[in-house]
């Protein structure tokens, strides 16, 4: 067969994600709080978009227009008396309002407002940091420059727990030195606050805490140092059997024990607190329930008035410039049209699930219904994959707490009488029965599969050990408690 090339038209239809789209489909999953970061950049960014405030603010001559026209006629002037020397003048002044109106503090400034003074928080330092603390005691050490360098290393490899993340041949090489001399070093660093600090392991911060207790050659020094395993799982007897010691020693030990920390940097943590902003507001309204979108702290944003109608500027002389004022325009349109395609998306959506969860909102998580989301993109008119979106990082005010949009969507599982129920309300079931059982004798998951069936409930044991993991609920053995 001869190789040979041809020309051949070929007729055929292509789905191309346009960026215009691809914004579109980026603002819909997107928080609140990260399209209120978007539309501020955008602001920047572009020239044609304009912030703008629902009230009028009131002109500052207009005020004073209005204040010069209500002031009331000037009092003739009295006679000017010149004081002469030697009249007593000082007791005629108000030295309290004199001195209060000055601030004599040197190096601070004096504020004719308060709203002008700056806040406190712009004023408070940082929290130090476990680095900074170690750091800090490491200085105040009695140390050669050698071991103050060692240190130094050994310190910046010890995380945010306190453990020491670099093995001593690491730290060794880096500083040129030998490994002894690394250990010895660490050995003065683990008598640093927190007790603990500079550990390898678990095993080692705990020994490292009870050393500093003065509890060195105790049954809690020998059961950590060589029946740590057997205390995690629990094995009281084979512990007591083997250290020659009463089983209820054995419990006090492993109780002083659980009061140690096994985490001694968790106190100079700097983890910002994450706040969750509510999305969606769902109140109930005499028998109703009204969804409301949270629009607070969001940017209004329009096209400045200077490109817009009448105001542009047209005939410019650098066509460039001409270009790019008209791809600002077309970009700043289609982000208003899609914030506002976004915030009715996610009305339609919320409107949807309230419907279909009203039983959950009035009476509790009980009845809560099997929900997919099928179910509300064939109710509102939309694919699956859109509703997808819109659910993701967002979150419900509702009567029963702030709950993420997702929560509403879970498989359904038949009960005994037909009907179905939602996971979460079984998952629900299973916390409330582990919450009230004897933790000196926990429940099987067996045993929690026959006490669901009391609820017309019928799954199996893989099934409430799935529920159980998920919960981040231990197994029966891990739920024990002997004291």
């Amino acid at each position: 067969m001869a190789i040979e090339m041809r020309q051949q038209m070929k007729l055929s239809q292509q789905l191309v994600m346009t960026p215009q789209l691809q914004q579109a489909i980026k603002l819909l999953q997107l928080s609140r709080i990260e399209l209120q970061d978007l539309v501020r950049q955008e602001l920047e960014e572009n020239p044609v978009l304009d912030e703008t405030t629902e009230l009028e603010e009131v002109k500052e001559t207009d005020t004073l227009e209005v204040t010069e026209q209500e002031k009331p006629p000037k009092e003739e002037v009295e006679d000017f008396t010149e004081v002469k020397a030697g009249e007593e003048t000082l007791q005629e002044m108000d030295w309290a309002t004199y001195l209060d109106s000055y601030n004599y503090s040197s190096g601070e400034q004096y504020y004719d407002d308060d709203d002008d003074r700056p806040s406190y928080e712009n004023l408070l330092t940082r929290k130090a940091t476990l680095f900074d603390h170690l750091l800090w005691q490491l200085k105040l050490t009695r140390l050669e420059e050698g071991e103050l360098y060692v240190g130094s290393e050994i310190i910046g490899n010890i995380d945010e727990d306190g453990y020491l993340r670099a093995t001593l041949a690491d730290i060794a090489s880096a500083c040129s030195v030998e490994e002894s001399f690394v250990d010895s070093v660490l050995k003065k660093i683990q008598e640093f606050d927190p007790i603990g600090v500079g550990a390898r392991d678990l095993q080692e911060c705990l020994l490292l805490q009870v050393k500093q207790l003065g509890m060195e050659g105790s049954v809690v020094e020998a059961l950590l140092r060589d029946h740590l395993k057997e205390l995690e799982a629990r094995k009281y007897k084979q512990i007591a059997k083997s250290l020659g010691i009463d089983f209820n020693e054995v419990l006090i030990t492993a109780k002083f024990i659980a009061s140690l920390d096994p985490k001694p940097g968790r106190q100079f943590s700097q983890e910002d607190v994450h706040y969750i902003s509510a999305d969606i507001f769902v109140y109930k309204v005499g028998e109703d329930f009204v969804v409301v979108l949270n629009d607070e702290g969001m940017p209004n944003i329009r096209i400045n008035p200077l490109y817009s109608g009448e105001g542009r500027v047209s005939g410019a002389d650098d066509q460039k410039a001409e270009e790019y004022i008209n791809d600002k325009m077309r970009s700043a349109l289609w982000l208003i049209k899609s914030i506002h395609q976004r915030q009715r998306t996610i009305f339609r959506v919320a409107k949807s699930i309230v419907k279909f969860q009203r039983a959950f909102f009035e009476r509790g998580i009980a009845y809560l219904k099997p929900l997919v989301l099928r179910d509300i993109a064939e109710d509102i008119g939309m694919h699956e994959s859109t509703i997808s979106r819109v659910t993701t990082n967002k979150y419900m005010q509702t009567p029963q707490g702030l709950l993420e949009l997702k929560y509403f969507f879970n498989s359904g599982i038949s009960t005994i009488e037909g009907d179905a129920i939602a996971s979460e309300s079984v998952k629900n079931i299973i916390k409330e029965i582990v919450d009230g059982e004897d933790p000196r004798k926990p429940l099987s998951d067996q045993r929690i599969a026959e006490l669901l069936s009391t609820h017309n409930i019928t799954i199996a044991r893989r099934t409430v050990t799935k529920y159980r993991e998920m919960l981040k609920i231990g197994s029966s053995s891990e739920r024990k408690r002997l004291f």
